[in-house]
C-alpha cells in the first residue's frame, strides 16, 4: 500500500506556517531587543571611557561590576541566539533551530540553578567571598559612575548603607571615606545613606549629610543614616516577596518551555518534509 502522502496535494506541506512565522516575530523583537542592549552598553562604555580616561578590567569582578559590559556580552548572547532562531524559522533550517533550542535549554537550566541558589538557599553565601565582592565594589565606587549611580538608587531605595553585615563601616574601605583620607569626606558615606538628605528648604541634596559619621558610634549615626547593610536588607525583602518572584520565575519558565517546543515542532515538521520530498 502506497504513503498517505501521495495521495496528497502537490501544495501540502508538513510545515506550518503559524508556527513557522510565530518563531520568526517572537525572536525578531528578541533580535531587536539584543541590538538595543548592545547599542546602550557601547554608548554608556564610550561615554564613560571620555569622562574617566580609562576602563578597569583587572580582576572578573570589574567585569560583573561594569553594567555597560555586562549590557554589551548579555545583549550579544540575545542578539546572536534569537538571529539563529529567526533564520533558522524563516529559511527551515534545522541545525540553526538545533543550536536556537539547545541555548534556550541551557539559559532555563541556568535560571532554574539561580533560582534554588537564591531562594532555598538564601544563607549559603560564603562570608570570604562576601567580603571580597563588598570590597571590590566599594572600591569602584567613584571610579565608574554606573556603578556609583546604581549603588545610590539601592542605598536609597531599600534604606541600607553599605553591604556587609559590617553596615556603614563598609565606605572605611573606600578611599575617599576612610578615616585617613585627606579627602573631606574622610569617615564619612555617601549621601545616599542619609535619612534625610534632601534639605526641606532649598529642596536640593545635602551630599554632605553624611560626613564623619564613621567617626561615630552606631546609635549616634543610626540618627543620621541608615546603618543596615544593603545584601541583608535586599535579602529580606526577597524573601517578604518570594510568592511574588516565584510567579514571575515560573511564568518566564513557561514562556520558554513554550517556545522550545515550538522550535523543536517546527524541526519536526520540517525533517517530516524534507522526507517527503526525497521519497517522492
Amino acid at each position: 500500500m502506497p504513503p498517505p502522502h501521495r495521495y496528497m496535494n502537490n501544495n501540502f506541506t508538513y510545515v506550518s506556517s503559524c508556527t513557522k512565522y510565530l518563531i520568526f516575530l517572537l525572536n525578531f523583537m528578541f533580535w531587536l531587543f539584543g541590538g538595543l542592549l548592545i547599542g546602550i552598553g557601547l554608548y554608556s562604555g564610550l561615554d564613560k571611557f571620555q569622562a574617566t580616561g580609562l576602563i578597569k578590567l583587572d580582576t572578573y569582578y570589574d567585569i560583573l561590576l561594569n553594567i555597560s559590559i555586562v549590557m554589551v556580552l548579555s545583549g550579544g548572547i540575545v542578539f546572536i541566539v534569537s538571529f539563529c532562531g529567526c533564520l533558522g524559522a524563516l529559511r527551515e533550517n534545522t541545525c540553526l533551530l538545533k543550536f536556537y533550542s539547545l541555548c534556550l535549554l541551557i539559559f532555563f537550566l541556568c535560571e532554574m540553578a539561580v533560582a534554588i541558589i537564591a531562594f532555598i538557599f538564601p544563607h549559603t553565601m560564603n562570608p570570604v567571598l562576601e567580603d571580597s565582592f563588598t570590597e571590590r565594589i566599594i572600591t569602584l565606587y567613584r571610579d565608574d559612575p554606573d556603578l556609583q549611580n546604581f549603588i545610590d538608587f539601592v542605598q536609597q531605595e531599600f534604606n541600607c548603607c553599605g553591604l556587609s553585615g559590617g553596615g556603614f563601616l563598609d565606605w572605611s574601605k573606600n578611599e575617599y571615606f576612610n578615616c585617613s583620607s585627606p579627602s573631606v569626606e574622610r569617615c564619612g558615606v555617601p549621601y545616599s545613606c542619609c535619612i534625610n538628605s534632601t534639605d526641606i528648604s532649598s529642596g536640593l541634596i545635602n551630599i554632605m549629610c553624611g560626613y564623619g559619621v564613621q567617626s561615630q558610634s552606631v546609635s549616634s549615626a543610626s540618627k543620621k543614616i541608615w546603618t543596615s547593610g544593603c545584601i541583608e536588607v535586599v535579602r529580606v525583602w526577597a524573601e517578604r516577596k518570594l510568592y511574588v518572584f516565584a510567579g514571575v520565575a515560573l511564568s518566564c519558565s513557561f514562556f520558554q518551555l513554550l517556545i522550545i517546543y515550538l522550535a523543536k515542532t517546527l524541526e519536526g515538521q520540517i525533517e517530516l518534509q524534507k522526507s517527503r520530498w526525497s521519497s517522492s
